[in-house]
C-alpha cells in the first residue's frame, strides 16, 4: 500500500510541479546577481519498475580472463550534429568541438545547437563531442584532430586525467591560434591555459583578480608531494574558480575595455555551462559565435537580446518534486512534512542524507537521483538531499544534515557524485573530508554512477569499473573513510543520458537503510553474527587469522556486548569453553571431526530462500552435494547465545581435490557456502555480520574485481547486510579487497607486541665468544685460539652458508694476520647481531587488549631508526652516530662487509638507542602502568638543571656523551605521541560505534614503523591514493636497494640481462610504492609527477647518466595488486614500452634485446613484444600454488609450475588500459630469459615463512625449466624492514626467519602459550617453510632437521602440542614426511619411524579422545 501511495503520490506531484514550470525559479533569486534555473521535469516512474534494457546479468563475470575490450562503445557520431541543406542555406556555419569527461552535458549540447538550426537567425551551427576516455583510441585521436582542423569554438571541461590531458593539448595546441574562441573549463592547469576568448588569456594576465586566478592555474597544486608521503591537497581550485566567477563581474568595470569585455563573456559563458540546460549552452555558442567569430559580421546577433545565464543556487537541499531549492534544514521540513503524509511515510522514519552533484540536475540528467530518492522513500525512509556546484561536498553536510542548534538530521549518508567529499576528481582534502564526516558521525557510503563506460560495456566486463573511476571514485573517498563503491547508475551509449540501474538502486537503498536502523533499533533486539574462519579445513584450524587470537578476541567481543546491552546468553566460563562449544558436537559422542551443527537445512528450504541456488549446480551439481551436509540437509556450522551467532564459514569446496584445483581458473562457492549465508540473512535474521579476523573467502568468490554487478558471488552472498571486518592493521591490500567486494566496513587490530629475537643455544655461545675475542684479540695464543672456536661453531650453527669466505674448522688461526682475523669475527658478529635485533611478533593479538607500554619498547626502537623529515625529526641511528662524527649509512655499509670495528659500534649505537627508549617508557608510565604524558616544560628545566634529559642521560651511559639534545627532542616527543597510540585500546569502541550506525574514524592500514598514523587501531582502513606513487622518498630508497643489488651481482662488470619481479599490494600501501619504484629504476626510468602531483608519467634516465645497460623486467603483479594498482601496472608498461622502443645498442639496453628476440620469435611488433607486466586473469587471484602446498595436497611440481604460468600468464597493455588478455606463451618466452628472481620484505611482522602468499607467486623453479639451459635462477630478497636495507639471497632470508621464529624458543614458547591457535601458528610456518622447498628449493636441510629436533624429537614440546591441538601436529608431521618423501630433506630412519609414530598417536588422540573422556 505504501508503495502504491508513493507512486500515486509522486505522479501527482509531479503533474502538478510541471503545470508550474514556467514560475518556478525558487526562493533565492534575492541572494544572487543570476537567476535559479527551472527544476528538471519529472514523471515519477512506477515503484519498483526497471529501467529500459536493464535487468540481472545472465551470464557470471568474473570466471575467465579477459577485461575490456574498450571502454566507451558509443560512437562519436551519435554525438555529432549537422545542419541540413535547408537549414545551412544563406547562414554562416560554426563549428564546435566539445571533449568532456562526463556524458551529462552530450544532450545539452545537442539540443542547444538543433535548436540553434531551428531558430533561422544569422548563423547555424554544426557540433561533434568526445568523451575524454575515448581519445585513448588512435583512430578517434585522429577524427578529433581532423575536426579540430576547421573548427570555429572548443570547450572542454573536468579534464583531470593526466595522459588524456596531454593528449589533449597536443592535439589543439597546434590549432589554439587559428580558432575563433577555446573555453576551457575546470581542468588540469595546462589544458586551462589553452583558454582564448579574444584579449583574454591566461598565460598572458598579471595583476589583479584577473591575474590571480591566471596565477592559480600556474601553480596548482605546487606542494604535490610532502617529504614522502602523499600531500593532503584540496578540491579548492574549483571552488576558488566558483567564487571568481560570483565576485569577478564586480571588478570587470575597472579593467580596460577589450579585457573587461573578453573576461566578462568568459566568465558569463562559464556560469552558462555550470547552468548546463539546452537554453545556457545555446545562449553560450551565440554570445561566443557573435562576438569571437569573424565570419559572423558584426552585430548580426544582438547581444543585448541573449538571455544572461539562468543557474541553479551553488548549493541547496533538493527534491524532485519540490517547488523550490531550500536554504535551511528548517524550510526543507516545511515542505517535507506535508509530502511525507501525501506518500504515507512515518514522520519519524530514518533519514537518510543524500549528496548530489549540482551538474546533473542542472542539465536535468537527473534519473539516476530520482531514481534512487523515489526508492528510499517507497521503502519507508525520509530523505535529505544537499547539493553543491563546486567540488566540496562537506557543504551540503555542514550546512544541510544539521539543524540549527547543530545536532545531526540523518541517520545514514550516500555520496552520489562518486567524488570524494572534499575535492572531486581534481585532488583531495581527507582532512577536511574527516572532520565533516566525524561532526555528521553517521555511516557514509559512495555510490559511483558509470563515467567511462556505458551499462552494457561494464555488464559484459569481467574487470568491472573502469581504472581511472576506480582511482577517482573509489580509491579517494576510501581515504574519506567510505564504505560500500556499489554501481549504480549507467550511461546510455546512444544519448550519453544517466540510466538509474534498478537492481543496484534497490540495494544502495536497502543497505542504507539497514545501516540507519542499526541506529534506531535497541541494542537487546540487535541480532549479530560473528563468523570465524578456517583454512585448510581441518578441525585443527577453525578460527585462523593472522596474528589474532581469535577465540579469546570473541571471548572479549561478547562479553563488552553483553555489557552494552546486547542479548548475549549462555557464554561460556572460559575461553577453552567457547572453543570447545564450536569445535565439538554433542551428538558426536565418539569423535570429534565434527563441528558443533547449528542449524540443519533442508534442501526445499534452501531452493525457497537463496535466489541463486539453481546457478550453482552447473559447478557444484544438484543441492545438498558433499560439503558441510550430511547427505540429506546442508549443515550450518556454529553455536547460538541468545542474539549471537557464532559461525563457522565453509571453506572454498576446492581443498583436496588437486585435479580441480589445478583447472579452475577460480574457486566459486558451493551450495553449503550459500546456505550459511543464506541463514544468516533469513533464518538467524542478522543486523549486522562481522567477519573475525585475516581472512575469510567470502571476498574472493568470482565476481568483477570492483563494481560488482548483482550476479557476482560476493554482492550475491553478502546481500544487504552490513558487513564489518576485524582485519590487520598491517594487510591494508587485502582489506581493501575485502571493502570493495563485500563491501566490508574494516576495523583494523594490531598485531602481537614484538621483541627483539634475541640469541639462544649455540648462537648464544658463539655471541659469547665474540665478545672475548674482542678482549683478547691481540693475545696472538689467546686470540687465534678463539677465532678458531669461533668458526668451529659457526659451522655448527651453520652460519657457512651466510659466510661465503669462512674458513674451514681445520685452518691454522695463528697463521692468519689479526686483520683477516677481525674480519672473520666481524662477519660472524654481523650476523649474530642481525638474528639477534629481529623483530618477532610474541605470541597472539587479542582484540581489546592493548600491548603494555613495556611491550612497546621494541616498536619505538625501530619507530626511532627512521628520519622523518616531514616531521622535522632525525633517526635515533643517525643523531647518535653524528655525536662521534660518523655517518650512520657509512656505518651500515661497513658493518655489513664485517668490519669489526663498525659491527660492534653498531651494536653499541643499537644498545643506547634500546636504553633511551626504554628510559622514556619509564618516565612515561605512572605506578600503575599506564602511559602519561611527560611534561615538555618540566622535563626541559630538569635537563638544565641537571644535566640532560633522561633520554640523553641513558645514551651517555651508553658510551655516547656528546648526543646533541636539540635532535633529541623532537624525536622523543614524537616517539611519545607513538606510544600512547601503540597502547590505546580502540578496537572495541570502534566496533561498538559500527554497531551503533555510527561513522568508523578512517586511518590507513600498512607498517606502524615505518607510518604511526596506522595507530590507533580500531579504524576503518584504507589503502591510499594510487596515483600518488612511488613517492620521492620511496624512489630514493629504491636507488638505495637496486644499486645494492647491481654491487653484489655486478663485482665483474656482469649485470644479469632480465630479472623476474614480483610487486604486492600490501608493500606498496606500506613503502609508498619502493618496489615499484625499482622496477623503473631497474629498467632506467624515472617517474614524473604531473602538474597535479600524481604519477601518471614516466621518462627516460640516459644511458650515460645511468651508467650501466638497462635490465628487462619480468613482472609478475599479485591479483590484489592488480585490484589496487591498475594504473601503475600502466605506468610499467609505458616504462617498458618506452627502454624497447629507445635507439640504443642492445649490448646497454636489454629491454630492447629481448624485446626483439620476441618480436622475431612470434612475428609481432617491437610494441607487442615489448609485454612484461603480467597478473591473474580479472577476478582471479594467486597462483594456486599456495592452495595445494596448505592442503598437503599431492600435487606433482612440475604440474604446479604449469599451473603457475596458466593462471598468472594474463597481459596488461597500456594501450588498451585495463585489459588483461590471455598472453601466457609471452609470458614463457619472457622467464625463459630471466637469470634472477626478486622479491620485497616490507615489515618484520610478515615475513617468508609467517603467509603463503611469497612462494605461491615465486617463479624461480618455473624459470629453471623454461630457459634452456635448464640452469636455476639466483633469487634475492630486498629486506627494507629496517633503517639499514638489505639484499639477501632467498635461501639466506628464509634461514633467517628460520632462526628467528620457527628454531627460536622465544617464538615456540609464546606460540605455546597461545594453546590450540598458537600451536596451529608453528604447524602453519613449518608448512609455510616447505612451500619455499616446493617452488625454489630454497630450504636447507638442517632447517628441517632442526625443526624436527624441536617439535619431534623432544618430547616434551610435542606433548604439549599434542594436548592442545594434536590436528595441528598431525599436519606438521605430515610436513615433514612430504618434505622426505619429495628429496628436500635427508634424514635417519630413526626420525622417519618416529614421525609415522607420533601421526599414528595424532590419529589416535583425534579419533578417540571424547571416548576416553
Amino acid at each position: 500500500l505504501s508503495q502504491t501511495l508513493a507512486a500515486v503520490g509522486a505522479a501527482s506531484v509531479a503533474l502538478r510541479s510541471l503545470q508550474k514550470r514556467d514560475t518556478r525559479r525558487g526562493r533565492r533569486l534575492k541572494k544572487g546577481a543570476v537567476a535559479d534555473a527551472e527544476v528538471a521535469e519529472v514523471v515519477a516512474p512506477e515503484v519498483g519498475m526497471e529501467a529500459p534494457g536493464l535487468g540481472e546479468v545472465e551470464e557470471m563475470a568474473g570466471l575467465g580472463g579477459g577485461g575490456f575490450s574498450g571502454y566507451t562503445g558509443s560512437n562519436v557520431a551519435q554525438r555529432r550534429v549537422i545542419p541540413s541543406a535547408k537549414q545551412a542555406e544563406g547562414r554562416v556555419k560554426v563549428k564546435v568541438v566539445y571533449v568532456v569527461l562526463e556524458s551529462q552535458y552530450q544532450a545539452s549540447m545537442t539540443a542547444a545547437v538543433k535548436q540553434i538550426n531551428k531558430s533561422g537567425g544569422p548563423i547555424c551551427a554544426e557540433c561533434v563531442g568526445y568523451l575524454l576516455e575515448e581519445i585513448r583510441n588512435p583512430e578517434t585521436v585522429e577524427e578529433l584532430r581532423k575536426d579540430l582542423e576547421d573548427a570555429n569554438i572548443f570547450v572542454c571541461s573536468l579534464i583531470f586525467v593526466q595522459e588524456l590531458a596531454e593528449k589533449l593539448v597536443e592535439l589543439v595546441a597546434p590549432q589554439r591560434d587559428r580558432l575563433d574562441a577555446c573555453l576551457c573549463f575546470p581542468s588540469m592547469p595546462e589544458v586551462m591555459k589553452l583558454n582564448k576568448l579574444g584579449t583574454f588569456d591566461l598565460t598572458k594576465l598579471t595583476g589583479g583578480p584577473l591575474g590571480s586566478f591566471a596565477e592559480q592555474i600556474k601553480e596548482a597544486r605546487n606542494k604535490t608531494l610532502q617529504a614522502g608521503k602523499p600531500a593532503a591537497s584540496g578540491g579548492a581550485f574549483q571552488d576558488s574558480l566558483l567564487k571568481l566567477v560570483r565576485t569577478l563581474p564586480k571588478v570587470l568595470k575597472f579593467l580596460p575595455g577589450d579585457q573587461a569585455k573578453d573576461a566578462r563573456t568568459f566568465i558569463l559563458s562559464l556560469q552558462h555551462w555550470l547552468g548546463g540546460t539546452p537554453e545556457n549552452v545555446e545562449a553560450m555558442l551565440l554570445r561566443v559565435a557573435g562576438q569571437y567569430v569573424p565570419a559572423v559580421t558584426p552585430g548580426a546577433i544582438d547581444l543585448d537580446r541573449i538571455m544572461e545565464p539562468v543557474v541553479l543556487p551553488d548549493s541547496g537541499i533538493w527534491h524532485p518534486l519540490a517547488p523550490a531549492i531550500y536554504d535551511t534544514y528548517e524550510e526543507y521540513m516545511e515542505w517535507y512534512k506535508g509530502h511525507l503524509n501525501f506518500v504515507g511515510v512515518p514522520q519519524d522514519a530514518p533519514m537518510i542524507g543524500v549528496i548530489l552533484q549540482k551538474s546533473h540536475i542542472s542539465t536535468k540528467d537527473d534519473g539516476h537521483y530520482v531514481s534512487l530518492i523515489q526508492e528510499l522513500e517507497s521503502r519507508g525512509a525520509r530523505v535529505l538531499c544537499g547539493y553543491t556546484g563546486g567540488l566540496d561536498f562537506s557543504l551540503p553536510l555542514r550546512e544541510y544534515f544539521v539543524n540549527r542548534v547543530g545536532g545531526t538530521e540523518v541517520d545514514a549518508m550516500v555520496n552520489l557524485t562518486g567524488f570524494s567529499l572534499v575535492g572531486g576528481p581534481a585532488s583531495q582534502d581527507a582532512k577536511k573530508a574527516k572532520e565533516a564526516l566525524m561532526k555528521i558521525n553517521r555511516p557514509y557510503m559512495v555510490s559511483v554512477p558509470l563515467v567511462f563506460q556505458s551499462f552494457t560495456e561494464w555488464q559484459q566486463s569481467q574487470l568491472g569499473l573502469h581504472p581511472v573511476q576506480v582511482a577517482l571514485q573509489v580509491s579517494l573517498p576510501e581515504i574519506d573513510g567510505a564504505i560500500e563503491p556499489l554501481i549504480y547508475a549507467g550511461r546510455d551509449g546512444a544519448s550519453g543520458r544517466t540510466i538509474p540501474m534498478q537492481d543496484r538502486i534497490s540495494t544502495v537503498a536497502t543497505r542504507a537503510l539497514n545501516w540507519a536502523r542499526l541506529r534506531q533499533k535497541p541494542n537487546a533486539e540487535k541480532k549479530v553474527a560473528i563468523c570465524l574462519f578456517q583454512f585448510p579445513p581441518d578441525k585443527g584450524n577453525v578460527g585462523t587469522a593472522a596474528y589474532l587470537d581469535v577465540f579469546g578476541s570473541i571471548f572479549s567481543v561478547l562479553g563488552r556486548l553483553k555489557e552494552e546491552g546486547y542479548t548475549v546468553e549462555g557464554i561460556p566460563e572460559d575461553i577453552e569453553g567457547l572453543q570447545k562449544s564450536i569445535l565439538e558436537d554433542p551428538l558426536e559422542q565418539y569423535s570429534m571431526a565434527d563441528l558443533n551443527v547449528e542449524y540443519r537445512m533442508s534442501v526445499d528450504e534452501y531452493e525457497q530462500l537463496c535466489p541463486y541456488a539453481e546457478d550453482l549446480r552447473e559447478n557444484w551439481g544438484p543441492p545438498p552435494g558433499t560439503l558441510n551436509t550430511d547427505g540429506r540437509d546442508l549443515l550450518v556450522y556454529g553455536k547460538r547465545f541468545g542474539n549471537i551467532f557464532l559461525g563457522v564459514q565453509p571453506t572454498f569446496g576446492y581443498e583436496g581435490d588437486p585435479m580441480r584445483l589445478l583447472f579452475a581458473k577460480s574457486a566459486s562457492p558451493h551450495h553449503g557456502f550459500a546456505a550459511f549465508y543464506t541463514y544468516l540473512e533469513f533464518v538467524f535474521g542478522a543486523d549486522a555480520l562481522l567477519h573475525f579476523g585475516t581472512h575469510g573467502s567470502l571476498e574472493f568468490m568470482p565476481g568483477k574485481q570492483v563494481g560488482m554487478s548483482g550476479s557476482c558471488y560476493p554482492d550475491r552472498l553478502i546481500s544487504v547486510l552490513p558487513n564489518l571486518y576485524y582485519y590487520a592493521a598491517n594487510n591494508p591490500s587485502e582489506a581493501t579487497i575485502a571493502k570493495r567486494r563485500s563491501y566490508a566496513s574494516t576495523i583494523s587490530y594490531l598485531t602481537p607486541p614484538a621483541e627483539n629475537a634475541g640469541l639462544y643455544k649455540g648462537l648464544n655461545e658463539l655471541s659469547e665468544l665474540v665478545k672475548s675475542y674482542q678482549g683478547l684479540r691481540e693475545n696472538e695464543q689467546r686470540g687465534a685460539s678463539i677465532v678458531a672456536s669461533i668458526v668451529a661453531t659457526a659451522r655448527q650453527c651453520n652460519l657457512d652458508k651466510d659466510i661465503e669466505d669462512l674458513p674451514q674448522e681445520d685452518e691454522d688461526m695463528k697463521a692468519v694476520p689479526i686483520d683477516e682475523r677481525d674480519l672473520i669475527v666481524g662477519k660472524v658478529y654481523r650476523r649474530l647481531m642481525e638474528i639477534e635485533s629481529r623483530a618477532l611478533p610474541m605470541g597472539l593479538h587479542r582484540v581489546g587488549v592493548p600491548p603494555t607500554a613495556e611491550e612497546s619498547v621494541a616498536t619505538l626502537v625501530n619507530i626511532a631508526q627512521l628520519d622523518r623529515p616531514e616531521l622535522g625529526v632525525k633517526g635515533l641511528p643517525n643523531i647518535i652516530a653524528a655525536s662521534v662524527g660518523l655517518n650512520a649509512e657509512q656505518v651500515y655499509r661497513n658493518a655489513d662487509k664485517g668490519v669489526l670495528e663498525d659491527v660492534t659500534r653498531l651494536q653499541e649505537i643499537t644498545e643506547a638507542c634500546r636504553a633511551a627508549v626504554r628510559t622514556l617508557v619509564a618516565e612515561s608510565t605512572n605506578s600503575q602502568g599506564r602511559v602519561e604524558e611527560p611534561n615538555f616544560v618540566v622535563q626541559d628545566m630538569m635537563s638544565f638543571l641537571y644535566g640532560g634529559s633522561p633520554w640523553k642521560k641513558a645514551i651517555d651511559a651508553a658510551g655516547f656523551p656528546n648526543v646533541n639534545e636539540d635532535d633529541l627532542k623532537p624525536l622523543f616527543v614524537y616517539l611519545q605521541s607513538c606510544l600512547k597510540l601503540i597502547v590505546c585500546n580502540n578496537e572495541l569502541p570502534g566496533l561498538l560505534k559500527a554497531l551503533k550506525g555510527e561513522y568508523i574514524e578512517p586511518g590507513p592500514g600498512g607498517d606502524p614503523i615505518r607510518n604511526p598514523d596506522v595507530l590507533p587501531t580500531g579504524k576503518n582502513m584504507h589503502a591510499l591514493d594510487p596515483q600518488s606513487i612511488p613517492t620521492k622518498a620511496a624512489v630514493d630508497t629504491a636507488y638505495v636497494v637496486v644499486e645494492r643489488l647491481l654491487e653484489r651481482l655486478g663485482k665483474d662488470g656482469e649485470f644479469p640481462e632480465s630479472i623476474a619481479f614480483t610487486l604486492w599490494g600490501t608493500d606498496n600501501i606500506k613503502t609508498y610504492g619502493e618496489s615499484l619504484a625499482q622496477v623503473l629504476a631497474l629498467i632506467g626510468c624515472r617517474p614524473v609527477p604531473d602538474s597535479l602531483g600524481r604519477v601518471n608519467k614516466v621518462e627516460l634516465i640516459p644511458l650515460e647518466q645511468l651508467g650501466r645497460p638497462r635490465i628487462d623486467v619480468v613482472c609478475n603483479c599479485s591479483g590484489v595488486f592488480r585490484d589496487l594498482f591498475i594504473n601503475q601496472m600502466n605506468l610499467l608498461d609505458r616504462a617498458i614500452k618506452m627502454a624497447a622502443e629507445a635507439d640504443e645498442p642492445i649490448e646497454q639496453n636489454f629491454v630492447r634485446k629481448h624485446t626483439l628476440d620476441q618480436a622475431a620469435e612470434f612475428n609481432i611488433s617491437v610494441r607487442q613484444a615489448a609485454t612484461r607486466v603480467f597478473s591473474n586473469a580479472a577476478g582471479s587471484y594467486s597462483a594456486n600454488v599456495a592452495l595445494a602446498v596448505e592442503n598437503g595436497t599431492n600435487v606433482d611440481e612440475e604440474a604446479l609450475q604449469k599451473q603457475f604460468v596458466t593462471r598468472k600468464g594474463f597481459a596488461l597493455s597500456s594501450d588498451n588500459p585495463g585489459e588483461l588478455t590471455e598472453s601466457s606463451e609471452l609470458f614463457k618466452s619472457a622467464l625463459s630469459k630471466v637469470d634472477l628472481t626478486f622479491q620485497n620484505l616490507d615489515s618484520s611482522e610478515i615475513s617468508l615463512t609467517d603467509v603463503s602468499h611469497y612462494f605461491d607467486n615465486d617463479p624461480t623453479k618455473v624459470v629453471q625449466n623454461l630457459r634452456k639451459d635448464g640452469k636455476k635462477p639466483s633469487a634475492f630478497i630486498a629486506d627494507t624492514t629496517t633503517a639499514n636495507a638489505q639484499v639477501r639471497s632467498l635461501s639466506a632470508q628464509v634461514r633467517l626467519d628460520s632462526r628467528t621464529k620457527l628454531l627460536n624458543p622465544k617464538f615456540y614458547e609464546a606460540s605455546l602459550k597461545g594453546g590450540y591457535e598458537g600451536v596451529r601458528e608453528i604447524s602453519k610456518r613449518l608448512r609455510y617453510t616447505f612451500g619455499w622447498s616446493t617452488t625454489a628449493g630454497a630450504v636447507d636441510n638442517f632447517v628441517y632437521e632442526d625443526s624436527n629436533d624441536t617439535y619431534i624429537a623432544d618430547e616434551d614440546i610435542r606433548k604439549r602440542m599434542m594436548d592442545k591441538n594434536p590436528e595441528a601436529l598431525r599436519d606438521m608431521v605430515q610436513t615433514f614426511l612430504e618434505a622426505n618423501a619429495k628429496g628436500h630433506w635427508e634424514t635417519s630412519d630413526a626420525n622417519l619411524e618416529r614421525l609415522k609414530d607420533v601421526y599414528q598417536e595424532c590419529e589416535d588422540r583425534i579419533e578417540g579422545v571424547d571416548f576416553f573422556e
